[in-house]
């Protein structure tokens, strides 16, 4: 029985292929480490604040740091949300700024990318760089004007500077939107017209449908934006009966400290400022398969 010489050739093939086989398994094992390490990088800051909300002030301070608290004061969560009046602010921030905030934008931004993206008019183009332009326009340097006008409107601690600019439009989501709808083909527009429909026919019974990815992606940013938002509300809102979860917390802090250092100011603050992130972590966690696609798709498009 013979068996057949592999020839120079076939020799050298295999080892390319062996090789690439071995660059492939070392650059998949580089990659997942790298993503590991970086995962592992933003978990830690959550779960030393978790674990500092349940110690008290000497095993926050020992050296060198304790990760696991024994004892676990659990109590520091109920403790420190009753010192302020959390569940007011809780429904300052979800119900007078995050929701009505959240539909304005997405509601004005999709109207305006609409009106960018599918209807033909004169200085479409220019309006449009017009429009994407403001994003250059630091927050800064309209935070004065913006104030003297609503202090004009006697808007100044209400809810109204925060939740009105809201239905006039983002430019960045109006420019992420555009390009979502500038991918959808023209046929289905035509076929709507062909059978009667108007602008805003299409708009909210095909665009709005086909459109709930980019739309969520808008949703969840405004809303996560909102929810964390400090600054605004602080120039705003003065009354403590309307301050949001940011504000409370200042409130908090300063409670903690005017009258000398309270003796778990820091896991007090820990506590709260734990009970306030986990909502916004449960949310990306139940709806990052729309967040995803939306910003894949919006990315795909035009």
């Amino acid at each position: 029985m013979t068996t057949k010489l592999q020839s120079p050739q076939n020799l050298s093939a295999i080892k390319v292929s062996r090789f690439q086989n071995l660059g492939k398994w070392v650059a998949g094992i580089s990659k997942y480490t790298i993503l590991i390490v970086l995962a592992i990088s933003f978990v830690i800051p959550f779960i030393w604040m978790f674990t500092s909300a349940l110690k008290d002030d000497p095993q926050v301070f020992v050296r060198p740091p304790v990760l696991i608290p024994s004892p676990a004061f659990w109590n520091n969560f109920g403790d420190a949300w009753v010192l302020k009046d959390f569940n007011q602010y809780m429904f300052n921030t979800i119900f007078k700024y995050c929701i009505p905030v959240t539909f304005g934008t997405v509601f004005s931004s999709a109207i305006v990318a609409y009106g960018f993206s599918r209807i033909q008019w004169r200085g479409r183009e220019v309006l449009f760089f017009l429009c994407v332009a403001t994003m250059m326009i630091p927050d800064q340097v309209v935070m004065v004007p913006l104030f003297l006008i609503f202090q004009r409107l006697g808007w100044v601690n209400t809810y109204l500077p925060l939740i009105v600019p809201a239905f006039f439009g983002s430019p960045y989501f109006i420019f992420l939107l555009r390009q979502f709808f500038r991918g959808i083909p023209s046929e289905l527009s035509d076929a709507a017209y062909i059978d009667g429909a108007s602008e805003f026919d299409i708009l909210f019974k095909i665009m709005f449908p086909l459109a709930k990815p980019a739309l969520a992606v808008v949703g969840l940013f405004t809303f996560m934006g909102a929810w964390n938002d400090y600054l605004w509300p602080k120039i705003y809102l003065y009354k403590e009966t309307q301050f949001t979860l940011a504000l409370g917390l200042e409130a908090l802090q300063g409670t903690l400290t005017e009258t000398g250092l309270h003796p778990n100011a820091y896991p007090y603050l820990m506590a709260v400022s734990t009970v306030i992130t986990v909502p916004i972590l449960i949310l990306f966690f139940f709806t990052q398969r729309t967040f995803i696609e939306g910003i894949t798709f919006t990315g795909m498009k035009g």
